[in-house]
């Protein structure tokens, strides 16, 4: 009987208690799960937003573009939220400006 109460004392304070550290234990792969996701996944794609954004805020007109749809064409006159690119003779198509995907590569 004297054994027994000494096993059941009180934890001394300050002493990790075995359900915290369990919890931690449980939650670290999922951390370093999301973690990698960000590192190869979000951050990549964040990026390729921010240089897309920024080569549609820096456009010109006489730059050779790409339409998401794969229409090439030359701008040919630029508003806030659109811009006119000639595709070819006497043919000028309006497309939204979050409709260009890229620049054309020099030839």
């Amino acid at each position: 009987m004297h054994n027994l109460a000494w096993a059941m004392a009180p934890q001394q304070a300050g002493a990790p208690q075995a359900g915290a550290v369990t919890y931690l234990v449980q939650f670290a792969p999922l951390v370093l799960i999301f973690i990698v996701f960000y590192l190869l996944l979000i951050r990549p794609q964040q990026k390729k937003q921010r240089a897309v954004q920024e080569m549609i805020n820096s456009l010109k007109k006489g730059d050779k573009i790409i339409t998401s749809g794969g229409m090439y064409g030359t701008v040919v006159d630029l508003k806030e939220k659109t811009v006119t690119l000639k595709i070819g003779d006497n043919v000028k198509l309006e497309f939204l400006r979050s409709a260009i995907s890229g620049m054309q590569k020099p030839k």
